[in-house]
């Protein structure tokens, strides 16, 4: 470590020392306004890591950089006489010093510089997203089952994500719920990452998340555009009239994945149907998939999901089995 020693000044003051921190996931040199004025009038400024991506942009803007990394009485020493310190904290920030100063400090024997903690940079919402992007890279190259999978093979972990968090929200566990929604955010990231490796179609996640923000723009004209939308129902109108115009289907049924549960799909063609405002009667049959394909149509026209009605029941049914067991064992 490099020892810094303060030139002779007058004992007027004990100076101040600004602990000066950036965010890795913004683009280094971008920092706020006053970051800039403090570094432009700091007395020195020192960075403990020569290798810190803010450097060379701060060379560029005039700013004479020192690497060093001085124990807490060299700082002190460093502010005496009125004078600005400013610490360029490295990513893990300044530990040992940060602790020395508080040490020091509690010692009641050092007169000691005003300690500011300045945020040079700030992370935007979202930005720990670049963090999973590069975790996803990193374990896409070196961990040896994840750097073997396929869209195929990973698909019926999609399912059972998407239904776990289905029974974390039902279950009304908040904790469970960031859990379930950050294994289903994994599997978005990992097959977009499978993706980028296809030798003909190649995609990204950025690829993958500017699909999407186009499409909400897009099917949003009352947000982004000049149409209005004062209720729900005027939502799903502008919500169906641009999705009809992007896909150009030939059938409402098109797009119904017919690999969903049972009273999900009979659900969603109810809907479709009736959105399309098609009188299409039920086909008549005997036998209980024909009860449960009306008592499905029955709840969408009456806006319940019939899915959610179900396993809402079966836990109830499931609490009471529990509920007969726990009896037949006292018994």
């Amino acid at each position: 470590m490099n020892a810094i020693s303060p030139a002779p000044t007058p004992e007027d003051g004990p100076g101040r020392v600004v602990l000066l921190t950036t965010s890795h996931r913004v683009a280094p040199g971008l920092l706020s306004w006053p970051a800039w004025r403090t570094l432009h009038a700091a007395d020195r400024v020192l960075c403990a890591d020569g290798a810190h991506p803010q450097l060379p942009y701060l060379r560029e803007a005039g700013i004479s950089v020192e690497e060093a990394s001085p124990a807490a009485e060299e700082i002190v020493d460093a502010c005496a006489g009125g004078r600005t310190v400013v610490v360029v904290a490295t990513g893990e920030g300044e530990p040992a010093l940060t602790d020395g100063l508080a040490r020091l400090a509690g010692s009641g024997r050092v007169r000691m510089p005003e300690l500011e903690l300045h945020p040079a940079s700030y992370d935007l919402p979202g930005a720990r997203l670049l963090d999973l992007v590069q975790v996803m890279d990193r374990i896409r190259a070196e961990c040896p089952w994840s750097s073997r999978q396929t869209h195929e093979g990973l698909a019926k972990y999609g399912i059972e994500e998407a239904y776990e968090l289905v029974e974390a929200i039902e279950e009304g566990d908040r904790q469970e719920l960031r859990e379930e929604l950050g294994d289903v955010l994994l599997q978005v990231v990992f097959h977009a990452r499978i993706a980028e490796e296809h030798p003909e179609e190649p995609f990204s996640v950025d690829d993958v998340a500017g699909g999407i923000v186009a499409k909400l723009i897009h099917r949003h004209p009352h947000v982004f555009g000049e149409e209005t939308a004062d209720t729900p129902e005027d939502v799903k109108a502008h919500w169906l009239r641009t999705k009809a115009e992007e896909k150009r289907r030939s059938s409402v049924t098109e797009g119904v994945p017919l690999g969903q549960p049972g009273l999900a799909l009979a659900a969603k063609l109810a809907s479709r149907a009736r959105t399309a405002g098609l009188d299409v009667p039920l086909p008549a049959g005997e036998g209980v998939g024909y009860e449960l394909l009306a008592l499905a149509a029955r709840a969408e026209a009456e806006g319940v999901d019939p899915e959610a009605a179900l396993r809402a029941a079966a836990r109830v049914y499931r609490d009471a089995i529990r509920s007969a067991e726990g009896g037949r064992g006292e018994g």
